[in-house]
């Protein structure tokens, strides 16, 4: 069984800049219940089917399968509908951490957030100085729900 375990942060743009190129992500959703998630992703050169459950404090369930960039192609356009997240996602190493800093495009113009895997909830995590603050508990920031809130469009 896939458990995905993971903190997400907003990131202060004046303390944190890209380093090395990132990939460019396109994704769109088959399905965006709040108990599972059905997500299609290119991502550069390859592409994914995403299943993910419901969230619980910072975990849930995980499943992702390689699938052919061109079928990934045409869900995305054909039943993804025009919702599509669009981020350049980079990856910098801090400690003994992998963080991943997804730089938003389109209508999420602005948001960067930082992203790190745990192995348990109640792991101590050390903070780069480019974390601003922790948003792992708000669902507005997950992927699913930028796509039909965009950060944009917040009050």
């Amino acid at each position: 069984m896939g458990l995905e375990i993971e903190r997400k942060f907003l990131v202060d743009p004046s303390l944190w800049s890209p380093q090395g190129e990132g990939t460019l992500f396109r994704q769109g959703y088959l399905s965006s219940a709040e108990a599972c998630v059905v997500r299609v992703r290119l991502a550069g050169d390859e592409a994914f089917l995403t299943v993910k459950g419901a969230t619980s404090g910072v975990t849930r369930l995980e499943f992702e399968y390689r699938i052919p960039r061109e079928d990934a192609m045409v869900l995305l356009d054909m039943l993804c509908g025009p919702a599509i997240i669009e981020k350049t996602r980079y990856r910098r190493r801090f400690g003994e951490k992998l963080w991943e800093i997804d730089v938003f495009h389109g209508e999420n113009d602005g948001l960067i957030v930082a992203e790190v895997e745990l192995l348990a909830e109640d792991e101590v995590l050390e903070l780069p100085e480019w974390v601003a603050q922790e948003v792992s508990d708000d669902p507005r920031y997950f992927n699913s729900n930028l796509m039909r809130c965009p950060f944009n469009s917040w009050a």
